[in-house]
């Protein structure tokens, strides 16, 4: 399990002091700072926006892999990329030509990713499997933090996988939510190469950080 990327979700971090948490969870050996944006439309609950992307992008040199829970979508991918997103994630649903917004994503200069929702079927991203950098397979509905893991979501992540062995493609199947180290080897076995947590490794203590992510490795 040592070669998973561990991405730590920031909406379960301390918002007081949210780039010392960014710095803590670089230390402590993130791959990536995992940034959920929520608009209270898409999904039942508010975060942040771009501004504090970009107040953040100083306190580490790690990818900001941000997942965008907004529609319509397109009208802020700019925003987001200028603020300093490496890779930026959007929702089929969230816009009416989804081929479109990960084009304009490319276009920007920043890698590509889609996520499901529990009951998106991983079919929806066939037309545009080659197209993506990253898979992001929400195992809990997307909006607020803490939720238990939807046990179903394995079939789907297995099935994505494959998918992209039968096409050969090294694209990043990530998982989040409900992930903790009782559950981190199962997801890993279905076939996923990331994994986001946020209550798992947050809120602990800074102190704590590291020895958390090498639990979600299997160390």
């Amino acid at each position: 399990m040592s070669d998973v990327l561990i991405s730590p979700s920031i909406l379960a971090a301390d918002f007081a002091r949210l780039g010392e948490e960014v710095r803590a969870v670089d230390a402590a050996g993130a791959d990536m700072i995992h940034v959920d944006v929520m608009d209270g439309h898409f999904v039942p609950n508010i975060s942040i926006g771009p501004i504090v992307i970009e107040k953040l992008r100083p306190y580490t040199a790690k990818p900001f892999d941000v997942h965008l829970m907004i529609s319509p979508v397109d009208a802020y991918l700019e925003a987001f990329a200028m603020a300093g997103a490496d890779i930026i994630t959007a929702h089929p649903e969230a816009g009416p030509h989804f081929h479109r917004t990960l084009q304009v994503i490319r276009k920007l200069g920043k890698k590509t990713g889609a996520a499901l929702n529990p009951s998106t079927p991983a079919d929806v991203l066939d037309p545009v499997l080659e197209e993506l950098d990253l898979i992001l397979v929400m195992s809990v509905n997307p909006g607020f933090g803490g939720q238990k893991f939807i046990d179903s979501q394995l079939r789907k992540i297995e099935a994505i996988r494959q998918k992209l062995d039968r096409a050969n493609l090294k694209t990043i199947l990530e998982v989040d939510g409900g992930i903790v180290p009782a559950n981190a080897q199962a997801v890993i076995d279905a076939g996923a190469t990331a994994l986001v947590a946020g209550s798992a490794i947050f809120g602990k203590g800074a102190d704590r950080y590291a020895a958390e992510i090498a639990a979600l490795r299997g160390r």
